[in-house]
C-alpha cells in the first residue's frame, strides 16, 4: 500500500513539473518523448547492473503492448479529451477506473471484494470529485474520449496485476517505459520536437522523468504485484489530492472546503482499505 501511495504523490506531480516545461517552450508530445526514453536511459543499465534479464515470449509482448498501446492510448484519450471538453469533467471521468478495475477483478479473476473495499471505493470516487471539482461540459468526441481513457488505463492495471507477478517490477517497468518511448519517438519524427529553453524547463522534464516515470511506475508496479488490482487502482487516487496540495503550495492555487473535504474522504478512504488487508491477513 506505501508503494502505491508513493506512486501516486510522484505521479499526481507531473501537472507542475509539466508546466515548467511547457513555460520553456516545449509542449506535450515532446514531453512524453523525453519522459519515456529518460526514464528507459536510466533503467536499462540498471537491468544490466543487476543483471536481471529482459522478459521474453508473451510476457514481454504483453508488456510491449502495456506501454505502446495501453499507455499512449490512455494518455492519447486524455489529453485530446482535454481539448474538447472542461478539465474537471475529462479528469472525473478518468478516475472512473477504480470502479471499473474493481468489477472486472470480480468478474474476470474472481476476486473477493469485501463491504469495506466497496465503502473505500464510494469515499475515494466522492473525494476524487470533490478534489477535483466539475466544471462545464464538453463536445461528445471530448466525453466519449474522456471515457475511454479510463477504459484503456483499467486493462493496463488488470494486464500489470498477471504480468508482474511472473516478471517483476523493473523488468515490467523498463519494457513499458522503452515501448512507449519508441511510440512518442515515431510521433515526434512527425510532428517535430520542441527542446525546453530554459534551465528551469529542463529540470522539469528531468523530474518527470525521474520522479513521475521511473519511481512511480516501479513503485506502482511493486504495490500492484503485493496488494492486487482493486486495492491499487482504489489507492491511486490519491494522486488527485497531490497535485491539489502542490498546486496550492508551488502555483498559488486555492484549496476550499470542498477539495478539503475531498482529500480527507481519500485518506479515510486509504485507511479502511489497511483495515481490510489487516482484517484478511490476521
Amino acid at each position: 500500500m506505501i508503494f502505491i501511495i508513493i506512486s501516486a504523490i510522484s505521479f499526481g506531480a507531473i501537472p507542475i513539473f509539466a508546466r515548467s516545461a511547457y513555460y520553456a517552450g516545449s509542449e506535450p508530445i515532446s514531453v512524453l518523448f523525453f519522459r519515456f526514453s529518460i526514464a528507459s536511459v536510466v533503467m536499462i543499465p540498471l537491468m544490466v547492473a543487476r543483471n536481471i534479464p529482459f522478459p521474453r515470449g508473451r510476457f514481454l509482448l504483453g508488456l510491449m503492448l502495456m506501454g505502446g498501446l495501453g499507455y499512449v492510448g490512455q494518455s492519447f484519450c486524455y489529453f485530446t479529451a482535454l481539448t474538447m471538453a472542461s478539465a474537471g469533467l475529462v479528469a472525473i471521468l478518468l478516475y472512473l477506473y477504480p470502479a471499473i478495475v474493481t468489477i472486472f477483478s470480480a468478474v474476470l479473476f474472481k476476486e473477493r471484494i469485501t463491504r469495506l473495499k466497496i465503502l473505500a471505493l464510494i469515499l475515494a470516487l466522492t473525494g476524487t470529485v470533490l478534489t477535483i471539482g466539475l466544471d462545464g461540459g464538453g463536445r461528445p468526441l471530448g466525453i466519449a474520449l474522456a471515457m475511454t481513457a479510463p477504459f484503456i488505463y483499467s486493462a493496463y492495471i488488470l494486464a500489470g496485476s498477471k504480468i508482474t507477478k511472473q516478471v517483476g517490477a523493473l523488468s515490467s517497468s523498463t519494457v513499458v517505459m522503452i515501448s512507449a518511448s519508441l511510440v512518442f519517438g515515431g510521433l515526434v519524427a512527425m510532428k517535430g520536437l520542441s527542446i525546453p529553453n530554459t534551465m528551469v524547463g529542463w529540470g522539469g522534464m528531468l523530474a518527470i522523468a525521474l520522479v513521475s516515470t521511473v519511481i512511480a511506475i516501479i513503485t506502482f508496479f511493486a504495490g500492484l504485484e503485493r496488494v492486487g488490482p482493486t486495492n491499487a487502482s482504489v489507492l491511486s487516487t490519491f494522486e488527485p489530492v497531490t497535485t491539489v496540495v502542490l498546486a496550492a503550495l508551488f502555483m498559488g492555487e486555492k484549496v476550499g472546503s470542498m477539495r478539503m473535504t475531498g482529500g480527507l474522504l481519500t485518506l479515510i478512504a486509504v485507511i479502511l482499505l489497511a483495515k481490510s488487508e489487516f482484517n484478511a491477513n490476521n
